[in-house]
């Protein structure tokens, strides 16, 4: 018996042993070290939050597929610990389960804990409690922020340990990453930024993970932390490490940009990407990462202000994880070119030399004979032929042809390959008939109805403490004014204000991404004695950036009745009521088992100038595995649930520069559907026609593309 259990035992043991690989990651000059083998690096970012866990297996393969040896993810503070000591690692939020498929796929992870992410994530990925820790202040060396910073990144490093994740315990992260982009606010901290530059760096160290950490844009990043690169340019851009025991790194090459309500999609073309990695291996980088690589979506109120749900949607994956081509394949050929030569690119030494006014060159030799070469042609106009070598290379604008064996080229970062397909959205079932929806109404509160008073207007975020994107201002006050039409004139801080005089609504105005505050001037109609005025307040996303961002202001900050230039009613410091969040909010609507009991949904009515209204149908899911997205192009703004999960923000009437909605179509992820009595709610704020929703399933088709003119290569003269 003693022996057939120890056999067992042995065979187990041989199983994990062989099945963990374990590797030495440490670094040079020239790149990262896996087992002492220098390593040329492509990387993609993929957030598991902004996708879901039935996606990542699809993802991390087409990202395998398209030459990527590394995921790059950030790790998100706000949803893993949304109270203090209270962890959340389930579904969306399962690292473990991501890191373990990225491992299973045979690839590696980089993980950039942060904790502080920015990424467009509302609040920089901090959760909210964090604002109310006494004398705190963020990103500094404050040690109310440092004791709870070193706490979650602990928790995170100790996380992975356990789960043997890390490289040298044949884990597959071999990169860690702590703060992120600090020199951008840095001077604002004066001499503790650099105290906290130092202690973050000894902090994470001193977890002893095993694998290298760095820091992103920032020059005075200290031993052994490794500075890298962010921007669409590191080639030209970065001033290289601050050490030569360093290696070139580029952690964020922005494949696109992210979109906000009222601007327009970045489009960043695979050519000018190509050309950008390429350089950047050329002048000695060996560890390019796109930003990203699969945007995925903001689902729920995670996008940061005025972001829109779908992120980096020209990603070389899109939103819904369909190939994005050219440029999925194009840099997927790219990616080739360099690993055919990359041996001779890590152990050769370079050389840079002129080839004319506006070209240049760079060729890697070692001494046993292998020679690679990249020949640049920065001019944005012209084709320029250049001599190298006794040979003649014709060179496309602003390209660089690469040559793994200094004579033949193999790949020219503007000579497009790789064929291109378009977006198909193909209508599954409409939602036309009023028959289909019911509604429920939201009221608007009075002065009376409010949670609590206070004898001033408050601050918006630390109200609602972000349980909910809405805040209710509530004031009763006494006409005692002589004019017969006045003006309401408010000016708020946050993003957007809905006005109600006696439960009638008068109007409302929202800001912008780049005006921090916006000013309502209203006509309102008011009766002789008590009136009661009710303003919601809207946020659409929290600030993520900047310094001192426990300081930063949202909400009302005047309220005022104009008579006339002369005679005016300043209500900003009236006793004010206060109502966090919608009632529906409060109800959870959106969920099915809270459909009934206080709830009363009914037919839908006249949907011509509704304000703050509920909507529910049901339907059946699509046929197949295409994505899925819903047309929100006929309603206003507010929020869509599918089976009481939240995909996310919308904002129809909020045009770009050229008279459209910046976003749509909405992602629905499969997972989130049953077979079939699917129910679908959207709360509308105001102008939106439900009857014009439809849901569509989204595919891609291929077209001829449209570039430059294709090169052949024939052996050079």
């Amino acid at each position: 018996m003693e022996s057939k259990w120890w056999c067992r035992w042995s065979l187990l043991a041989l199983v994990i042993i062989v099945d963990a690989e374990v590797s030495d990651v440490t670094y040079d000059g020239r790149s990262l070290l896996i087992d002492g083998q220098r390593k040329i690096l492509f990387s993609g970012s993929i957030h598991y939050p902004r996708s879901t866990p039935q996606m990542w297996p699809s993802l991390i393969a087409k990202a395998k597929e398209g030459g990527i040896d590394v995921i790059q993810t950030y790790v998100f503070w706000n949803v893993h610990e949304p109270q203090p000591g209270q962890y959340d690692f389930s579904g969306r939020y399962d690292l473990v389960r991501f890191v373990k498929e990225v491992q299973a796929q045979g690839l590696y992870i980089t993980l950039r804990i942060g904790p502080f992410i920015e990424s467009e994530w509302t609040y920089g990925g901090f959760p909210f409690w964090l604002h109310d820790v006494p004398g705190i202040v963020f990103r500094t060396d404050n040690e109310p922020f440092k004791f709870y910073m070193q706490n979650f990144t602990t928790k995170i490093v100790d996380t992975m340990k356990s789960e043997g994740l890390y490289a040298p315990q044949g884990g597959p992260i071999i990169l860690s990453q702590i703060e992120n982009e600090y020199q951008n606010i840095q001077k604002a901290f004066g001499p503790a930024a650099s105290r906290y530059v130092k202690w973050a760096a000894q902090m994470a160290v001193g977890l002893q993970t095993g694998v290298p950490w760095v820091m992103c844009k920032q020059t005075d990043a200290p031993d052994p932390v490794i500075n890298t690169c962010n921007g669409m340019r590191c080639g030209e851009t970065f001033t290289g490490p601050n050490s030569p025991n360093k290696p070139s790194l580029w952690t964020e090459n922005w494949t696109s940009f992210y979109q906000v309500y009222g601007g327009l999609p970045y489009i960043r073309s695979a050519e000018d990407i190509a050309f950008h990695v390429t350089l950047f291996i050329a002048r000695n980088g060996s560890y390019v990462n796109y930003y990203m690589y699969h945007g995925g979506t903001n689902l729920g109120r995670t996008g940061s202000a005025y972001v829109i749900t779908a992120y980096y949607d020209q990603a070389p994956l899109d939103e819904y994880g369909l190939l994005r081509q050219p440029k999925w394949g194009h840099l997927k050929d790219l990616h080739a070119a360099i690993k055919s030569c990359s041996s001779t690119l890590l152990q050769g030494v370079q050389k840079n030399f002129s080839l004319g006014q506006m070209q240049e060159g760079y060729v890697f030799e070692e001494e046993k004979g292998g020679c690679v070469a990249f020949l640049i042609n920065n001019d944005k106009e012209n084709n320029v032929t250049v001599q190298f070598r006794n040979r003649s290379y014709e060179l496309l604008p602003k390209s660089i042809s690469i040559l793994p064996d200094c004579e033949k080229v193999t790949f020219n970062t503007a000579n497009v390959n790789a064929e291109s397909n378009r977006r198909i959205v193909t209508p599954a079932q409409n939602f036309s008939s009023a028959d289909m929806w019911e509604q429920f109404q939201e009221g608007v509160p009075n002065f009376d109805d409010t949670s609590f008073k206070s004898n001033s207007l408050l601050e918006h975020m630390n109200t609602t403490k972000d349980k909910s994107d809405y805040l209710w201002y509530t004031l009763r006050f006494e006409n005692n004014l002589s004019c017969n039409e006045p003006t309401l004139n408010i000016q708020s801080a946050a993003h957007v204000a809905h006005v109600f005089a006696n439960d009638t609504c008068v109007g409302g105005a929202h800001g912008n991404h780049d005006v921090k505050s916006f000013t309502l001037e209203l006509p309102v109609t008011l009766s002789e004695g008590p009136n009661n005025i009710s303003i919601l307040s809207a946020m659409v996303g929290l600030p993520d950036s900047g310094a001192f961002l426990e300081r930063r202001f949202a909400g009302l900050t005047s309220v005022q009745i104009q008579c006339s230039e002369e005679e005016s009613y300043d209500l900003t410091n009236s006793t004010w009521g206060y109502q966090v969040g919608l009632v529906g909010e409060q109800l959870q609507v959106y969920k099915e088992q809270n459909s009934g009991n206080e709830v009363q949904w009914s037919q839908l009515g006249d949907i011509n100038n509704q304000m703050l209204t509920w909507y529910k149908t049901t339907f059946e899911a699509p046929e197949g595995d295409e994505p899925i997205a819903l047309d929100l192009g006929s309603m206003g703004k507010g929020e869509a649930w599918v089976n009481g999960e939240s995909i996310g923000r919308y904002w129809i009437l909020f045009h770009d520069t050229n008279g459209n909605p910046s976003q749509a179509l909405y992602h629905v992820p499969r997972s989130f559907l049953k077979a079939s009595g699917n129910v679908l709610v959207v709360m509308e704020e105001g102008g939106g026609n439900p009857l014009g929703v439809s849901l569509n399933t989204v595919s891609v088709k291929t077209t001829l593309h449209e570039h430059f003119p294709k090169l052949s290569f024939p052996s050079a003269t």
